[in-house]
This record gives structure tokens, C-alpha cells and sequence, in this order.
């Protein structure tokens, strides 16, 4: 297999994809579709530096081509678009090109500087134009949170200018939204014909957006968060330093709009709009064992356009004793593309489980259980949070005589500190002490088995063990601290500028049988450092908006392919914490306000990377609501919040996605780090959803005692097994066996905090996940021999300064005579890195032309390192060392290389 060549027909069909999950909020005098012929005119710069996805490592994707919204639209020659004002944008961006911010690590601004319109130009355009079109484009990721002002959740003045200068030019105005997020809107008025939202569509979102507007593919997006008048409407705090307190609990999102402030819902949750219209009726409940049938018969009652519905329903439960959001998503489908007169008849099957609520406290008698409290619960079926036809079940309302439990569990991930929570009182908001815990949690953590006795190498190879207990006796406790050490990034012996390698990680390791398997960043595509292609997929907020599981995990085995045939285990992605607030720089990456809806979209992700032989990870596990102070930041959460809302969608990508890995967060819940939090990682995890993967920490990640809590240290990897997180990610390269990072397995073995069977509970985590991978049947690696580097010829030798052993460096560029012995050599490097907190910088190493390896590394806090960097083969004569990478010489330092036969 070839490396770095997209998957065919891949790109295709996100295409597809980001069509279906542009959402129509507002299409007034049908400005919407376009009609053949018409005359266009584009405003907005945005309309060429068209957004594919956020910023970061889930946005960092190398492709072989791009799409922008006006290229695509003059390809398709569907429409006239006005050149006077097509000129002026190019000749102004020519002037004035794309801002990244430097290319540093969460640089890039927000939006892109606007170009202040001439209204002549706009007055002649209106009087040629029968339409106009203004673009407005976002951009938010990784380390860089939106803000409440504006050029990020609000517009700017050049924005607000350029919308006044149309409108009181122009009669027929439509409005495209290009962001990775919501942004405030509540400046649309009756001048405003057409609203929708295209989201980021990934590579091919230009042609995508076009296919909607000129009527090709009908739009049948759906929001997956509430649109409010203000971002003040958000109930959630956001941003703090040290910690924040989740006190609106399960009110989030359209929970909390529904609930308390239907009046300041602008667009609703699940609402989106189409060129068609339809019809629901013969709708019926009926109870069945431990679920409730819903049918309903969708039409399209429209005369000229096909299109899809979405069908959902909401729980308005009783509040009981412990209150209710006056609305909740339990249950949805898409229809398919139905014709003009065309009928279908949908199932939705809701299990009691997605009517339960938790009780943290004991108050219904039922502590620490899921429960259906006594009373009426109605269910309401439409299409959006709004849905106006109330379910009749088996003929007559559905009542509950007393309390049900549906799964009784045990007290976990408790807050340790006081604080209030909202609860509904008379439709009003109240407030009530949040329950904090109650258990042991050192007695937890110490109810370890025996060890296996360590027997030392028997010759059993891990493919072939038919015991794994036997396996893993034959691992060393030298064997056991290094297998949970993960290497990157950029390691030279996995797929080229990936994120990481781990399991194999030393040959001897290797020998067993334990390949070394290979991580990449996702979630919209594989981020590979070294410049190598792939396909860039529509973000996370795109792939919700298409309320269609069966869509995404088709997309996603296509996915698994391309990960596949790049040698690549695991995509670190789906992200998938929920929408607390639209300020989130990382939205654009996960997928919804609901945890259903996230849930069902991240199953189907891993479902379909699995079925396409590779497999996904869960991320960021959990409470990962902010950017900025995300390393420091405390999430105080209840019980409750936690298993309905931030844990939920987890548990369904668990149960129902069947995933095989897990990414923790950088910060802590109720005190514990994620990467080291025993409830999180164990007790939930593991005991209750049986998951039975590996759970690896973020990039350099924190840590603080499993049990105690306390002060945090990347260096505490013993407490991350404890809580049995398997991977530290990441060490440098080749660091795990001369253990770089200082960790404190061997000092927690001597002392007695950690313990053999611990480590060997991890081993065997990682050692079960990789007989599961394609890494299994790789008998050599497939990178990391030397490659050979011939001399260049072309230069003369004369002047050139003569090398042995060590180059001195100093800029991106040198040439240099080497007189060593020919041979393989090892290449180390010695280099620091100023990068700011956990930003990541990298570069790619040329020698004579020829990439030898990409450096990739976070701060080094301007200290010297060394690193081993890959292996060569020389021969005695002229070699020309380069860098590329935009910081090379300012934030990222090479010192000097060594050679090393």
C-alpha cells in the first residue's frame, strides 16, 4: 500500500455528507433554490477563503485540493455572478491575503479582515442582480476559545456595515454562516430573505454548499444546538481560570431554554428547514416490554422537490422530586429521500432507560439509580424541540404508578465541594445544595487483584497466546512501566508525522509479539505532520446537523479505510463532549447541546472506522467545556449532570458504537485529573459500561493522586494506572525505555502505592486492544529502516565545512562535507521549543531533498533536549541539511545533530 493517497471516491461522498448537514434556518420568498439564469452577486470574502474546519489537530489535515463557495458556483454555470464585484474582491484580497496569525499554534484569528464596500459598487450591482448572497465565515479550535465579542461570536463593524450597505440596495438578500460553531444572530431582520448555516464542510464544502443552493441536493439539516437572542441566554459560566461550577446541572442547552426562557429561543433545537414541505400523521405509541414503539407517517406533500424529514421525539417528564428539563430528546430518525405524494411509515424504539433520570442524592428512596418517578409522562413528536403532536400510547396517556428503577449503580464521581444547583420550581428557577460524596474511594482503588507471577520470556508470542495471563507473565517490571509509556510525536517508526506510536515501543517488547501500533489526530481526517494526503471530512457540529447515523458511519468506514492503508491503528477522534457553551473554541469538533444526539453520531463513527479496519477513539473524556485553562481548570459537576448529560454520550459510543479506546481530558472533575481519576476510568467506565479497551491520557497531560487529588504533575504515571488509564501520551521518541519524562512508576513500586498487578492490568488492556488491530499481523515495521542518502555530486566540496560526528546549526539551511565512515548512522537531534504551554510545533528534516523524519514537539521550556531522530545510510561526501516549518529559528531551535554509527 501507498501512503499519503487518498481513498477513492472518498471525498465524493463527504460531499454528500456536508450537503445533508447544511441547515436552512429562514428561506423567505423562496429566495432558495436558485433558478437557472439568474444573476448573483457575492459579498463577503468568505465567499474565496472559504472555512473548512477549525483550528488545531482537528483541523489539520494535508489535501490534495480544496473547494471555495464561488469557484464552485461559476464551475457549475447555473447562475450568472456578478464580476464587478467578484473583481473587486480578488484585487482587494490580492492586497490583503489570508491571515493565520503567523502560523504559530492557535494564531490564526477568529475571522478574516472584510473588505469595506463601495456603494457605487454595490448600487450598480443591485440594479444587474436580482439576488444577493453575503458570506460570513468563523474560525475557532484547539487553545483558542471563541469570546463574546466581536469578529468572534458577534459580527464586526465591517460585517454590520457590509449587511447595511446590501440591504438597503439589494431587495432579496440571502445569508450564509460558514463557522465551525453558533454565532449570535440576532441582527436578522424581515430584510433578510434566506439564513442557513453551511458549517465547516471539510475539502469539499464549497461544491457541497453549491449543490444546496442551485437545488440539486435538498437541504434537510437540522440544529443541533438552540440558537438564543443573546449569548447572555446561556445559562453556564465560562472560562474560569481555576474551576468551574456546572450550577445549571442538567439544564443545558434547550433543557434550560425550554424550561425557563422558551420566549429567547430564536431558532430551536432540531429545527432546519427544506424546499419541501411534509406531512405527519397516523402517529401512535405503543408499550412493549421495556420500551415504547413509536410510528409515524411522514409525506412529502410538496409539488416539485424530494426531500428527507427528521423525525423526533420529546419527553416531557413529571418533575417529581427531583425535576425535569421541560423537554428532552429521546428518540429520532431520518426518513429517505422521499419523492413528491411519497409516504413512509418510521419506527422509533425509545427503551425506558432514555426516559430515566438519576437520583444523586436519595431524595425518591433510590439513591444512586436510574428511575422513572411516578406520574404522567408525555411524549411529543415532530421536527424540531418544538413538536406539536402529543403521542397517545396504547390509546390513552402514559402514567407510571410508582417508582421504577431501571438500573440501580453505585455513588461515583461525587463532587468533594458545596455548592448549589438549579432545579425547576413552578416553572421558575430554584436552587438546591448539590449532593458530594459519601464513598470510600481509597477502598475502591485498592481492591486489586493478586499479581501474575512473572515467569520471564517463554517463548509464547501474543498473537498466538491462548492464555493472556501467561502472556503477560513473561513481562518484566522493566517491560511492564515501559508498555504504558506512549512515544511522539512524529516517531520515525510509524506512519510519517502522526501523532503517536505505542505498544512495541522497544524491541524487545516487539519480540513478544507486541507490534507498534500507530495513532493520528482527527476527527475530520488524518492530521499527518509530514505533509502526506488525505481526505478533510465535514467537522463535528456538520455531521449533527445531519441527524442521520446511518449517513456517518458510512462516511466514517471509508474513514477506516484511508486510516488503513496509511498503516494508522487509531483515529483520536470522535470528539464528543457536549455544547455546554457556544464560546467552546473546540465545538466545531464535537457534535451537540444533547447527549443523544451525540451519542448516536460518535457510535456510528466508531462503528463505521471499525468495519473499515482501524478503530476510534473517545475524546476528551469528559468535561472538556473549555479551552482556554482546559490543563488547570477544575469541572465542579454533580453526579446527576454527569451520568445524563457529559458521560452519556460516552456511554453510548460504550455500549452502542462497541469502542475500543478512550482519551481522557487535561482537567480535573470534582478535584481528580481525568487522566488519573479512578471513577471516571474504572468505576464507570469499566465496571458499568464493560467497556474493555485502553483508556490513554491527552498530549502531556496532568495527573494527580487517584485518591487524595491534589497537586498535579505530568510526571505522576503511577497514579494514572492506578486509576488504570493504560497510556501516558505522549514520551519523546525512543524515551519510554530510558523513561524520559522522569516518571514515577519504579518509585511508587518501591514505596507500595502502585502496585505488579496494576501495571499487569494495563499490560494487558493494551496487549488485548492490539491482537484486535491490523498492527497484529505486521511481523517487521513497516517504517524506521535507514534510508540511504547519496552524496551530491553537483556541488563542489571546496570551502565547505568538514563533518565527522556533529553539526553545529544554526538557521534552516546548511551544507556541509561529511567524512565519516560509511554506514548506517543514527541521526539525534538537540533542539528546544518555546511553544506556549501545550502548543505544538513541528518541522520536517531534509537530507540532500529527501525527508528523512518530521520533528514534532510541544514546549520544552526553551531547555536543550535530545532526540533520537532517525536512521541513515552515508557515504563520505557533500550533503545539504534543511528545515521547513514556519517557526523553525524563532519558537523551535535545532542546536546540533549528531551522527552516530
Amino acid at each position: 500500500m501507498k501512503i499519503g493517497v487518498p481513498l477513492n471516491g472518498f471525498a465524493k461522498f463527504a460531499r454528500k455528507v456536508a450537503a445533508d448537514g447544511f441547515t436552512l434556518l429562514k428561506n423567505r420568498t423562496n429566495f432558495l433554490p436558485l433558478i437557472q439564469g439568474e444573476k448573483i452577486a457575492i459579498f463577503g470574502r468568505c465567499q474565496i477563503d472559504y472555512y473548512r474546519s477549525g483550528t488545531g489537530s482537528g483541523g489539520a489535515v494535508n489535501t490534495e485540493y480544496k473547494t471555495n463557495f464561488l469557484t464552485s458556483l461559476e464551475e457549475r454555470k447555473f447562475v450568472e455572478v456578478d464580476q464587478a464585484v467578484k473583481n473587486s474582491y480578488l484585487n482587494w484580497l490580492e492586497l490583503n491575503p489570508f491571515d493565520n496569525g503567523g502560523g504559530g499554534w492557535a494564531a490564526e484569528p477568529w475571522c478574516q479582515a472584510e473588505m469595506p464596500l463601495n456603494e457605487e459598487l454595490v448600487k450598480t450591482a443591485a440594479l444587474i442582480n436580482e439576488k444577493a448572497i453575503i458570506v460570513i465565515g468563523r474560525t475557532a479550535g484547539e487553545d483558542k476559545d471563541n469570546v463574546a465579542v466581536a469578529g468572534s461570536y458577534l459580527l464586526t463593524d465591517a460585517e454590520i456595515n457590509m449587511i447595511n450597505v446590501v440591504k438597503a440596495h439589494f431587495k432579496k438578500i440571502g445569508i450564509i454562516i460558514n463557522v465551525g460553531n453558533i454565532i449570535d444572530t440576532s441582527w436578522v431582520d424581515d430584510k433578510i430573505d434566506m439564513l442557513a448555516y453551511s458549517w465547516h464542510g471539510g475539502q469539499e464544502g464549497g461544491n457541497a454548499l453549491v449543490d444546496v443552493l442551485i437545488g440539486q441536493v435538498t437541504p434537510s439539516g437540522k440544529l443541533p444546538d438552540s440558537i438564543a437572542l443573546s449569548i447572555s441566554d446561556y445559562p453556564q459560566n465560562h472560562g474560569g481560570k481555576k474551576e468551574n461550577i456546572y450550577e445549571e446541572d442538567i439544564y443545558v442547552g434547550y433543557r434550560y431554554l425550554e424550561t425557563f426562557a422558551p420566549d429567547r429561543v430564536l431558532y430551536p433545537f432540531g429545527y432546519g428547514l427544506s424546499y419541501t414541505e411534509f406531512d405527519i400523521s397516523d402517529i401512535s405509541g405503543h408499550v412493549v416490554e421495556d420500551r415504547i414503539e413509536f410510528q409515524a407517517k411522514v409525506t412529502n406533500i410538496g409539488k416539485k422537490y424530494s426531500g428527507r424529514e427528521v423525525i423526533q421525539i420529546y419527553l416531557e417528564a413529571p418533575q417529581g422530586l427531583l425535576g425535569k428539563a421541560s423537554r428532552s430528546l429521546v428518540g429520532f430518525i431520518k426518513t429517505p429521500e422521499l419523492e413528491p405524494k411519497q409516504s413512509i411509515t418510521v419506527e422509533i424504539i425509545v427503551p425506558f432507560y432514555n426516559l430515566a433520570s438519576y437520583d444523586d442524592s436519595g431524595i425518591t428512596g433510590y439513591k444512586s439509580a436510574y428511575i422513572l418517578e411516578s406520574g404522567e409522562y408525555k411524549f411529543y413528536l415532530g421536527n424540531s424541540v418544538k413538536a406539536p403532536n402529543l403521542v397517545v400510547i396504547d390509546g390513552s396517556t402514559f402514567w407510571i404508578d410508582t417508582t421504577k428503577v431501571i438500573e440501580q449503580l453505585q455513588e461515583a464521581l461525587a463532587p468533594i465541594q458545596n455548592f448549589n444547583r438549579i432545579k425547576p420550581l413552578n416553572g421558575s428557577i430554584s436552587y438546591e445544595k448539590a449532593p458530594t460524596r459519601t464513598i470510600d474511594l481509597a477502598e475502591r482503588v485498592n481492591n486489586v487483584s493478586d499479581a501474575i507471577e512473572i515467569t520471564g520470556d517463554k517463548g509464547l508470542k501474543l498473537k498466538d497466546a491462548k492464555s493472556i495471563d501467561e502472556f503477560i507473565a513473561q513481562l518484566s517490571i522493566e517491560d511492564l512501566s515501559i508498555i504504558v509509556r506512549g512515544e511522539g510525536m512524529s516517531h520515525p517508526q510509524v506512519t510519517p508525522g502522526t501523532a503517536s506510536a505505542f505498544g512495541g515501543v522497544t524491541e524487545h517488547l516487539r519480540s513478544l509479539g507486541i507490534p507498534l501500533m500507530c495513532t493520528a489526530d482527527g476527527p475530520s481526517g488524518i492530521r499527518m505532520e509530514s505533509g502526506l494526503k488525505a481526505t478533510q471530512l465535514p467537522i463535528g457540529t456538520l455531521l449533527a446537523s445531519t441527524w442521520d447515523p446511518e449517513l456517518i458511519e458510512f462516511l466514517y468506514k471509508m474513514e477506516g479505510q484511508e486510516l488503513k492503508s496509511n498503516y494508522i491503528d487509531l483515529l483520536l477522534g470522535p470528539g464528543m463532549n457536549i455544547h455546554r457553551s457556544p464560546l467552546n473554541g473546540r465545538n466545531f469538533e464535537y457534535f451537540s447541546e444533547d447527549p443523544l444526539l451525540t451519542g448516536k453520531m460518535a457510535a456510528a463513527m466508531v462503528r463505521g472506522i471499525h468495519k473499515g479496519g482501524a478503530e476510534a477513539t473517545l475524546k476528551h473524556f469528559a468535561c472538556n467545556s473549555q479551552e482556554a485553562y482546559r490543563h488547570q481548570v477544575n469541572s465542579v459537576v454533580s453526579e446527576r449532570a454527569l451520568r445524563e448529560i457529559y458521560l452519556k454520550g460516552f456511554e453510548i459510543a460504550v455500549k452502542e458504537g462497541h469502542a475500543k479506546s478512550v482519551m481522557t481530558a487535561y482537567n480535573s472533575i470534582n478535584g481528580h485529573w481525568c487522566a488519573s481519576n479512578y471513577d471516571l476510568n474504572s468505576t464507570i467506565l469499566r465496571d458499568e459500561w464493560k467497556f474493555d479497551g485502553i483508556v490513554m491520557t491527552d498530549w502531556w497531560a496532568s495527573m494527580n493522586d487517584t485518591i487524595e487529588g491534589g497537586p498535579a504533575s505530568k510526571k505522576d504515571t503511577a497514579d494514572m494506572v492506578r486509576s488504570q488509564n493504560d497510556l501516558y501520551m505522549v514520551v519523546g521518541n525512543f524515551g519510554a525505555e530510558t523513561n524520559i519524562n522522569q516518571d514515577n512508576i519504579l518509585e511508587y513500586l518501591a514505596n507500595g502505592k502502585l502496585t505488579i498487578s496494576q501495571l499487569q492490568r494495563s499490560a494487558k488492556n493494551i496487549c488485548n486492544f492490539a491482537k484486535t488491530t491490523a498492527a497484529i499481523n505486521r511481523d517487521e515495521l513497516i517504517f524506521g529502516s535507514a534510508q540511504v542518502i547519496e552524496p551530491d555530486l553537483s556541488i563542489s566540496q571546496e570551502g565547505l565545512d568538514i563533518i565527522i560526528d556533529e553539526l553545529q546549526f544554526d538557521g534552516k539551511n546548511y551544507t556541509f562535507m561529511f567524512d565519516g565512515e560509511s554506514g548506517v548512522h543514527q541521526l539525534d537531534a538537540i533542539f528546544s521549543c518555546s511553544a506556549a504551554g501545550l502548543f505544538q510545533l513541528s518541522c520536517n528534516i531534509f537530507l540532500n531533498d529527501k525527508i528523512i523524519t518530521t520533528i514534532q514537539t510541544g514546549n520544552t521550556d526553551n531547555k536543550s533536549v535530545k532526540r533520537k531522530l532517525a536512521e541513515v545510510d552515508l557515504k563520505p561526501g557533500v550533503y545539504t541539511f534543511n528545515c521547513e516549518g514556519e517557526s523553525i529559528g524563532d519558537k523551535l531551535i535545532i542546536e546540533k545533530l549528531i551522527f552516530v554509527k
